[in-house]
């Protein structure tokens, strides 16, 4: 499978799609957004990095040993001990809903984050799909990072025709998994690509994308971080940002919210939210819209 762009910028740059290596990877995600999410709320004073690199942890702690349990006197000490592997979890939940998805591509919008990528890659694993990055594309097809920048700046609609046309080429094909950037909800025709598919906000709370940015580059510790001069601009261009995009995050056919899922698992800090958490809840979220789309087809059909 290969992707070709065609602004005249960029003709004949060709893309190829990244082989896949169909091994055991852990996951997940889930909730609803609620603005304003400049801080997160399940946790303001214990907050740590969602992630600090692209990759998921090539070792998955439990969700027994990641998440506390709520109380409940009625519960024994067997069930209290009891460990999910959150990988055979996943694996089960993506075998069990693959047919009914019948290759639907799958659009991550939402921030661009370290967490939202790593779930779009281990999503593509366990689906048994090809991941692509909208933005990934577009810079690749511009000759890259710095020359994607520059073209935005000096023609910013031809950049705008760039991310339209990358779009319209991947929700052309089947089986993928795709992290589009801002450009895909920021206008009609780029929404309307979205709909060959099946959309879901990742939704990750502001304070943790700005801890995650200058973490990378920096190194700083938590607190240095939270105290510096850097992270208080960054955190207010990224609400800035997010007011702008909320309207078209909006539109997608779900929302999976960290804040949701860690309060759901009774987490006492967000960090403790998993990938492998979060993709299950995007797999169970998943299936819930294909179901209702089979449930509606059904109800068409004349009698």
């Amino acid at each position: 499978m290969e992707l070709t762009t065609f602004h005249s910028s960029c003709n004949g740059l060709r893309f190829r799609s990244p082989s896949l290596p169909f091994q055991a990877v852990p996951w997940n995600f889930i909730g609803l957004a609620q603005f304003p999410h400049s801080l997160s709320t399940c946790n303001r004073h214990k907050l740590v990095s969602t992630a600090t690199s692209q990759s998921h942890n090539p070792s998955p702690k439990p969700l027994s040993t990641t998440c506390s349990v709520a109380n409940d006197s009625s519960l024994n000490s067997t069930a209290k001990d009891a460990v999910v592997d959150p990988f055979l979890a996943v694996k089960k939940k993506a075998m069990d809903m693959s047919p009914e998805l019948k290759g639907t591509s799958i659009f991550l919008v939402g921030m661009k984050n370290s967490m939202k990528t790593s779930l779009g890659k281990l999503l593509a694993d366990a689906l048994r799909y090809y991941y692509f990055d909208s933005d990934g594309l577009v810079e690749e097809a511009a000759g890259g990072e710095s020359a994607a920048k520059s073209f935005k700046e000096t023609d910013e609609k031809g950049f705008r025709e760039s991310e339209t046309e990358v779009l319209k080429q991947l929700s052309s094909m089947g089986r993928l998994v795709v992290c589009a950037g801002d450009g895909a909800v920021q206008s009609s025709t780029n929404l309307a690509f979205l709909r060959h598919g099946i959309s879901i906000w990742i939704d990750i709370p502001l304070d943790m994308i700005a801890r995650g940015m200058i973490e990378d580059q920096s190194g700083l510790s938590d607190s240095e971080i939270f105290a510096s001069e850097a992270y208080s601009k960054v955190l207010t261009q990224l609400t800035n940002l997010y007011k702008e995009m909320r309207g078209g995050y909006a539109i997608a056919d779900a929302t999976i919210s960290l804040q949701n899922v860690a309060c759901q698992l009774g987490c006492d800090d967000l960090d403790a939210v998993t990938t492998e958490n979060m993709t299950l809840e995007v797999l169970k979220e998943i299936e819930k819209l294909t179901r209702a789309k089979k449930l509606m087809e059904a109800a068409a059909r004349p009698f």
